[in-house]
């Protein structure tokens, strides 16, 4: 299948994560999960229409979002101070943008978490016998990252 312009193919190993305010480069990641959406649907059947049903969306809801790679002397850092200023300062309206790069470096997609703030940040256990890697972990809390948004009156 050629590629034409109109269908550049995102890399599930190249993403970035940015924090703003404050344009924080979390650099890049090995590992993004929970970049979901799911929807309650709530329904409704009439009395006098027999198994006929009707379907509405209801709330929405975002998993959290876990981040891995390995834990390096720059990028590990950057995280940790990040953490530092927003630990006990925590103010409405940090947005933690995900972009997907296409091999190129170009930009497949992105998300936006808004309201994000961060949940746990972890460096795997190390133990003196071994040999492995230690793994960096950061999960982010966020209200969505659709642009869905409603506002009633005003």
């Amino acid at each position: 299948m050629p590629l034409n312009d109109q269908s550049v193919i995102g890399l599930a190993n190249r993403f970035t994560v940015k924090v703003t305010p404050g344009e924080h480069d979390l650099g890049s990641w090995t590992k993004a999960e929970g970049l979901d959406v799911t929807w309650d649907v709530a329904d409704y059947r009439a009395g006098d229409a027999g198994n006929q049903r009707w379907y509405f969306p209801a709330a929405t809801k975002y998993s959290h979002v876990r981040l891995s790679r390995a834990a390096a002397k720059d990028d590990s850092q950057k995280v940790k101070d990040w953490l530092s200023q927003t630990s006990f300062h925590h103010k409405g309206g940090m947005e933690v943008q995900i972009v997907l790069h296409d091999s190129s470096t170009q930009k497949v997609l992105d998300w936006h978490l808004k309201n994000a703030m961060p949940a746990k940040w972890s460096i795997a256990n190390f133990e003196a016998g071994g040999s492995n890697v230690a793994i960096e972990t950061l999960e982010i809390v966020h209200e969505g990252f659709l642009d869905d948004d409603v506002s009633y009156g005003g």
